[in-house]
């Protein structure tokens, strides 16, 4: 079964236009040459993500979004562990609202499961430039 689960782990729920994520992420995928499989969306804090990154990549430091990619292209599948704190904070830091953050954040994870990267600047600045393309598109302020 192919879909786009979302989930909560550690956190309250919060209000969430479920079927709107999804229907972006299936624009990003599809506009992108792919097919969607199953995708986990988990929402969780800060706390949580630490573990996480700890467990499976042995990194020990916070951060916004881990990936696990368990794609079998065209096919684009995996879990994507978001940490709300973090995203709390971005937005602050940054300047834009609760929602922005977490979408570009959202379509970070995806893209990278699409084939983008993120480890040199001039990958980072194609990635970056790819999260506002979808930012904008989709009208996300």
């Amino acid at each position: 079964m192919r879909g786009i689960h979302i989930s909560f782990e550690d956190i309250e729920a919060f209000a969430i236009k479920r079927n709107l994520v999804k229907s972006y992420i299936r624009d990003i995928i599809v506009g992108e040459g792919y097919k969607q499989g199953e995708i986990s969306l988990i929402f969780c804090s800060d706390h949580y993500l630490l573990e996480v990154n700890r467990n499976y990549l042995k990194h020990d430091f916070y951060t916004d979004i881990i990936t696990f990619n368990y794609s079998s292209l065209p096919v684009i599948s995996g879990d994507l562990f978001i940490s709300i704190d973090r995203v709390k904070d971005n937005a602050e830091q940054f300047a834009v609202s609760f929602l922005h953050e977490l979408m570009r954040v959202i379509f970070h994870g995806i893209l990278h499961m699409v084939g983008y990267d993120d480890k040199s600047d001039m990958d980072q600045e194609s990635m970056r430039k790819k999260e506002n393309e979808y930012l904008e598109k989709f009208g996300i302020k």
